[in-house]
């Protein structure tokens, strides 16, 4: 009886923390076609069959050896998602920093030119009599 008390409190807990997991980063339909490629299949959970003392007990064991090969792919999924997710941003940042070098380039170019023309202008007008 002591199994099955150790059993449905793991089962509890691994139910808690894998939702947490799971429902840490909702993906919308056009982003749920990605997958950690690098990681393998993801584990399959197992039946539970309780009919009998034995049932159950191969069904904790199936059970845990999930549980651990779970973990293991959730681990991989995260690093592989983490890995990618920072390639993302830093080409992103990339992509914007040249974006801001051109349009802060032509701004410069823009107020010099005006700078410039305000001067001939006022000198133009201090030549010709014109305050």
């Amino acid at each position: 009886m002591r199994r099955c008390v150790v059993a449905i409190r793991k089962a509890a807990l691994f139910g808690l923390v894998f939702a947490g997991i799971a429902g840490a980063g909702s993906a919308s339909a056009a982003e749920a076609a990605w997958t950690a490629s690098k990681c393998g299949a993801e584990p399959q959970a197992p039946a539970v069959k309780a009919a009998t003392v034995a049932q159950y007990n191969e069904s904790v064991d199936r059970v845990t050896a999930y549980e651990k090969a779970a973990r293991v792919y959730n681990a991989c999924v995260a690093a592989q998602a983490n890995r990618e997710e920072t390639a993302i941003s830093q080409e992103a940042s990339a992509r914007i920093s040249h974006v801001h070098a051109g349009s802060a380039a032509v701004q410069s170019h823009i107020a010099a030119s005006f700078q410039t023309l305000s001067a001939n202008l006022a000198a133009a007008g201090r030549k010709l009599g014109h305050h």
